[in-house]
């Protein structure tokens, strides 16, 4: 999943734009349709369509004067389309200024009878060329989980620093269902990550977070990761990613000896400023010769220890999915950049 190009595909489904109904200047316009989406009509013709057929993204184009505000088009997709059997959402841009929270959230919440098959959600789902990833503010959250108990997968993209607000997007909550929960950010907080981790949450197998860096509200540490490491309250995880973090080898080490981390099948540890020095922890820690796979791409890891990890995992019968180091800059500290 790339942060530069919008989805194909979410949850196993063809994403298609819902579109404004004929009447509107902006109708006559082809929207964008998945690639290879035999749906495709569904975005122009929601009436006709199977409403669990696709997953339907909302977004507006902020640059286009004839186009449909955010608000109207949700109003006419609630009209048009038979929301009870709506099993996947995207929210994509919503306004020419998206430095604060996506105001499709709050609507998701209140209308939350209008969508009882809902199970998966992408919020955010914003290009570079519509936003930074780092003017994106997160969404109340909290409230958003507890109207849909029966969603599995949650994918969110931005940061608190962005949204500007006081009251944590994600407070510790239960949640029986949830099974894929994703954060993509410039700069997590301490503070999301601390919620995570004191969350309860028996049937999640897949977790991700983008800890970013400082300058974007990344201020979460090694400490802020203890609950989650420990995986008390994450009893299915399977997945973890730790990922575009500026602490990574301090993260490796930590994983490296962490009680969840023998229960995983796949660790993800890419994107980051990931050097010797974590490669080394992740040897000398505990066994990973039970991981299926071993993720780290964009790292500094040199040629002599990328070897002799990938050795050590293979001969375990451990896939290695390691890229080759980027170069030291000398534009930062001590070369490492995200």
């Amino acid at each position: 999943m790339s942060i530069y190009e919008h989805l194909d595909y979410f949850c196993g489904l063809p994403v298609a734009d819902f579109r404004p109904p004929p009447g509107r200047r902006a109708s006559a316009r082809p929207g964008r349709v998945a690639r290879g989406n035999r749906h495709g009509d569904a975005a122009h013709h929601p009436r006709q369509a199977r409403p669990d057929a696709v997953a339907w993204r909302l977004t507006a184009n902020p640059w286009d004067d004839d186009a449909c505000p955010i608000a109207e088009l949700y109003d006419h997709f609630v009209r048009s389309v038979d929301t009870t059997r709506v099993t996947a959402l995207v929210l994509g841009a919503w306004d020419d200024d998206m430095s604060g929270e996506n105001p499709l959230v709050d609507l998701l919440t209140r209308d939350a009878h209008r969508f009882p098959a809902l199970r998966h959600l992408f919020v955010d789902e914003v290009l570079p060329e519509e936003s930074e990833i780092s003017w994106l503010g997160l969404p109340p959250l909290t409230a958003l989980l507890q109207a849909y108990p029966r969603l599995e997968d949650l994918s969110v993209r931005g940061s608190e620093e962005a949204a500007g607000d006081e009251t944590p997007a994600l407070l510790p909550l239960h949640h029986t269902h949830l099974r894929r929960l994703r954060f993509e950010s410039g700069g997590l907080s301490a503070r999301i990550v601390q919620a995570v981790g004191l969350s309860d949450l028996p049937a999640l197998e897949h977790l991700e977070l983008w800890l970013g860096v400082t300058d974007y509200g990344g201020d979460a540490t090694v400490d802020d990761l203890a609950d989650i490491l420990t995986g008390a309250r994450l009893p299915g995880l399977r997945h973890l990613g730790l990922m575009n973090s500026e602490i990574q080898d301090e993260i490796a080490e930590a994983v490296s000896g962490a009680a969840v981390t023998s229960r995983l099948e796949s660790l993800d540890l890419s994107m980051g400023t990931l050097g010797d020095e974590g490669a080394e922890a992740l040897l000398v820690g505990q066994p990973l010769g039970h991981l299926r796979k071993l993720t780290v791409r964009h790292h500094f890891i040199q040629d002599r220890m990328a070897a002799r990890l990938r050795r050590t995992l293979t001969a375990s019968g451990v896939d290695v999915a390691l890229s080759a180091p980027e170069t030291n800059r000398d534009w930062v500290r001590d070369g490492r950049y995200l």
